[in-house]
């Protein structure tokens, strides 16, 4: 990634959601920005990155979008708005990507819709990226993306934070969005780098915003915990030349224990409420890895319970995908595998992955290399590839 791609993806959700609450419209505003990113590459490299870049892109933008209200003649009253309301230079609005989350997860939004939208807007996620963590196609993601961005302009969503009354209901859509984001910082879906921190640092400012606006909310406590408790672990999970390195090889000396027991101590508030949730339950996963000072001092049947109780929350093949893992550590590959032979899980190159280290732990070499190939097939992030590539080679 270039240096005007990392500085494009940082600012990027942080001046959509500027734009979309002076402008009103969602395609507006990302053609605005769109055209400000184009000026972006044409200037920058003559002049040189302005100091505040996002202040330069949204003052950009508004002026392009100006430019697009003129030529087409529409919107006399915003126009005017615009014209006499120029932003300050510096303007970080550090709670207006938090709005265009809760704008984008409004229930007249459907479910899949809410969360493209938010990882389109607020994360600056592609469409590509988009399809590839839900394992769909390109076309329907987009498809998915105008028809939403049509329904917040016809519906007149606003763009606000919903009334104490109303977050609630709207609370688990969003959590899961906000995870959604830091887990494509945490595992890139695509590229040449396995994780993305500029993501994972924003959903973890978007999870500490929810958190000071709900400090009750046990499940809001729980997914901070969590992306925290990864967070501390992500700076192991690469080799210096940024290659994977598994959980079980990973130097633990380089892991945040700092921020593991500021992670801890969120979790324990959570659970004082006795109110348990999937975010919880996944934390307290997280802590037991973190807690552990040696691979060997892991406590893997905890883990398998834990995955079985998330289950009743989560009753997804990929949940069991992972329960699977941790009876696989606890009880023998073959306890692990025969879990594993019963999930669909056939697109899926971590199901691959796993089964394939499951066969060759139990010596089915042959096996092994037709499912590490077969993940290597599947797998779009190149670091993965790389990896898969590597495990084969060992099995030749």
């Amino acid at each position: 990634m270039t240096e005007l791609e990392r500085i494009f993806r940082e600012e990027y959700g942080r001046v959509v959601a500027v734009l979309i609450r002076d402008l009103r419209d969602v395609e507006l505003a990302e053609d605005a920005l769109g055209d400000a990113l184009a000026a972006a590459l044409v200037a920058w490299p003559r002049q040189g990155v302005p100091d505040k870049p996002g202040a330069w892109l949204t003052t950009t933008a508004r002026r392009k979008a100006i430019d697009r209200i003129r030529r087409e003649r529409r919107l006399e009253e915003l126009l005017t708005h615009l014209e006499n309301d120029e932003p300050p230079e510096d303007e970080g609005i550090p709670d207006e990507r938090l709005r265009l989350v809760f704008t984008c997860c409004h229930p007249a939004l459907a479910a899949e819709a809410q969360v493209a939208l938010t990882l389109k807007l607020v994360g600056g996620l592609t469409t590509q990226e988009i399809a590839r963590a839900f394992l769909l196609s390109e076309a329907t993601v987009a498809q998915r993306l105008v028809r939403a961005k049509r329904k917040v302009r016809a519906a007149g969503i606003p763009f606000r934070v919903p009334a104490d009354h109303d977050l609630p209901d709207r609370l688990r859509t969003v959590l899961a969005v906000i995870y959604l984001v830091f887990n494509e910082g945490y595992s890139a879906t695509g590229g040449d780098v396995l994780t993305r921190p500029d993501l994972m640092a924003e959903a973890i400012r978007l999870g500490g915003i929810l958190a000071a606006l709900m400090p009750d909310e046990p499940e809001v406590l729980g997914l901070e915990a969590l992306m925290m408790l990864h967070a501390a672990r992500s700076e192991a999970r690469t080799s210096a030349g940024g290659e994977l390195v598994l959980l079980e090889d990973q130097d633990r000396s380089l892991w945040d224990r700092d921020q593991i027991r500021r992670a801890i101590g969120l979790l324990d508030r959570a659970m004082a409420y006795r109110r348990p949730g999937p975010y919880q339950v996944q934390a307290a996963i997280a802590a037991l890895h973190a807690e552990a000072e040696r691979p060997e001092d892991t406590d893997w049947p905890q883990i398998a319970a834990l995955y079985g109780g998330l289950a009743a929350y989560q009753p997804t093949p990929v949940v069991e995908l992972n329960r699977a893992v941790a009876v696989a550590m606890a009880d023998g590959p073959g306890a692990g595998l025969a879990l594993l032979d019963r999930l669909p899980l056939d697109g899926y190159h971590l199901f691959h992955a796993a089964r394939a280290d499951l066969l060759r732990r139990l010596g089915r070499r042959a096996e092994a290399r037709a499912a590490y190939g077969r993940a290597r097939e599947l797998a779009t992030n190149e670091r993965e590839r790389a990896f898969l590539a590597t495990r084969l080679e060992t099995l030749a």
